[in-house]
């Protein structure tokens, strides 16, 4: 995010998509693609399997020819500018492109002789939390800190966009975490991050932006919180009665009449209810209980979540 003279920022788009399409025989894996990256954003991809998250990664980094569309990354394309937009982009390799017989600091030397500049190993060491293992073979690192030599290996070139395709699956709750610590570490370096996940959690909390993907073809993008907002103005409220069923089954019938509840569900002395204004839903409830004498056990307001959108957009339960 750049800023101008008086101050205000400035969006400097530094990947420009449009209409990306790319088939394989009769499967069209992507069918209709198109996008902008702001400079400086984690930009964040996610679909179901077979979506077309990665071959459309795999096009915008040059490894794959798209049937047709544009690539642009400012006023460079890949038929034009391939070298110099090579030495802008980072992309985290597999595994296996890895040395095992190699320590950590001796994979980042090897591959920063493949540029013409390079970041310091001891810097990219120290981003990716390896400085301690730096002279322990690769074969004997955990799953975890193989992933964050990866992403130390796609930033050597000191790239001004990084591609990370699922960079924390597989991993467990913390070594997912330390590589969320690195994305938003790559975030401060003023670095464009464009992520591919399989875990809503982490499109919620890392992202600027989420663009969701189903059968080749953009079904929403947005930012986390707009897109949630937009899903429906209403909140799922929650209440559970120590006086039994009898109470939940009278304050259901007085929550029906109340304007702001949309719909209710009750299964023994437990109540869900669908409120346009949960604030004063919950008010009126109250009142409603009190002039009874029955006693609240339990009261919760549901937020929606990214993962509320994606099988509202898709039609699918998320899986991990």
């Amino acid at each position: 995010m750049l800023k101008s003279h008086e101050g205000e920022e400035i969006t400097m788009t530094v990947l420009e998509v449009k209409h990306l399409k790319k088939s394989f025989g009769s499967i069209h894996a992507v069918q209709d693609i198109s996008f902008e990256v702001n400079a400086g954003e984690v930009f964040t991809i996610i679909g179901p399997n077979g979506a077309g998250k990665t071959t459309t990664l795999e096009m915008i980094e040059g490894l794959v020819s798209p049937d047709s569309g544009e690539i642009r990354f400012g006023e460079l394309d890949w038929n034009n500018h391939g070298n110099t937009i090579k030495k802008k982009i980072g992309v985290q390799p597999q595994s296996s492109a890895m040395f095992d017989l190699l320590t950590p600091e001796e994979n980042l030397n090897l591959f920063a002789t493949f540029y013409d500049k390079a970041r310091p190993t001891e810097e990219i060491l120290q981003l990716i939390n390896l400085t301690d293992h730096r002279n322990n073979h690769v074969k004997k690192l955990s799953g975890g800190q193989r992933q964050r030599l990866a992403i130390g290996l796609a930033m050597i070139s000191d790239p001004d966009i990084i591609f990370l395709d699922e960079p924390t699956t597989g991993l467990d709750p913390q070594a997912r975490r330390n590589i969320w610590d690195i994305i938003l570490q790559l975030k401060e370096l003023g670095k464009t991050t464009i992520l591919t996940t399989h875990y809503m959690e982490e499109a919620e909390k890392l992202s600027d932006r989420v663009c969701i993907v189903d059968q080749g073809k953009i079904v929403t993008l947005d930012t986390p919180a707009a897109l949630i907002e937009k899903l429906t103005e209403e909140r799922e409220v929650r209440l559970s009665f120590l006086d039994g069923t009898d109470a939940a089954k009278e304050v259901c019938l007085f929550a029906k009449d109340l304007d702001s509840v949309t719909r209710t569900e009750r299964k023994d002395r437990s109540l869900k209810l669908w409120s346009t204004d949960p604030e004063n839903t919950l008010y009126s409830l109250f009142g409603f209980t009190k002039e009874k004498n029955y006693h609240v056990e339990q009261v919760s307001i549901r937020e929606m979540s990214l993962e509320d959108v994606f099988i509202t957009f898709t039609g699918k339960e998320w899986r991990d």
